[in-house]
């Protein structure tokens, strides 16, 4: 579905990827993850129109993304739901619903997803009236994915979606967002939870200052040494002493 080729990207003189290449094949889920300052963020806001690719290339379903803006590329099928949440706190729960369709035909009607999405985020059905600024940050949380899922994508981006959340919500959203996958939706995760994000993926994606250096089946990545150590908090095994010489 999404192959990324040689990618490199700048803010000035500041090469944030140097060569980023990954693929993401429809129905997986995918977690991209490195420390803070790798290029995750980079890379999604690249693939979402927000930066603009000095090399390389950006392929959706055979077609070339690096000429499309950002509301095109919504329209075919790409939409992020960005770290920090980012929803519109001064509108309610339901305005914010309708703004994530508005790329799509028929304008803000709701329709039959938003039963499917008070399925998979019950707390929004009962906030519909409420301030979204007024929401906790679960549910705001919960309420991002849920505006990004109107626009009906086929590959939904997600920026660190467990940023700030007490670990029941931390659950919760990761629960959901398996469930989004079994509705047959495509997902591309950054998330600085490496345990969570593998835990959940089928593939995985080990960048470090803007270079992939490690991609495996998730489940291997949560055995890699290296991965273990860096990002999973995680000792590495420890050396037996060596039996000191007789006499």
């Amino acid at each position: 579905m999404l192959t990324v080729t040689d990618l490199h990207v700048s803010y000035g003189a500041i090469r944030a990827l140097k060569g980023l290449s990954l693929e993401v094949n429809a129905g997986e889920i995918v977690a991209l993850i490195g420390a803070n300052g790798a290029g995750k963020s980079t890379t999604l806001n690249t693939l979402s129109g927000l930066l603009r690719p000095t090399h390389g290339t950006v392929s959706f379903e055979g077609e070339d993304l690096t000429v499309c803006k950002p509301h095109e590329i919504v329209g075919k099928g790409i939409v992020q739901v960005p770290e920090g949440r980012r929803i519109f706190a001064n509108m309610t729960v339901e305005e914010n619903l309708h703004l994530g369709a508005y790329t799509r035909p028929g304008g803000d009607s709701l329709g039959a997803e938003r039963e499917e999405l008070f399925r998979l985020f019950p707390r929004l059905k009962e906030r519909l009236p409420q301030l979204a600024g007024t929401l906790s940050g679960g549910e705001q949380q919960m309420l991002a994915i849920a505006r990004a899922l109107m626009a009906q994508p086929k590959l939904l981006l997600l920026d660190e979606p467990s940023l700030g959340l007490a670990p029941v919500l931390v659950k919760e959203v990761f629960a959901a967002l398996e469930r989004i996958r079994e509705q047959g939706k495509t997902l591309l995760v950054v998330e600085q939870n490496a345990k969570r994000a593998l835990s959940l993926a089928d593939r995985g994606y080990v960048i470090e200052t803007g270079t992939p250096v490690l991609t495996a089946p998730a489940a291997e990545l949560l055995q890699d040494p290296m991965v273990r150590q860096a990002y999973l908090g995680e000792d590495p095994e420890p050396v037996s002493p060596q039996p000191e010489d007789g006499p």
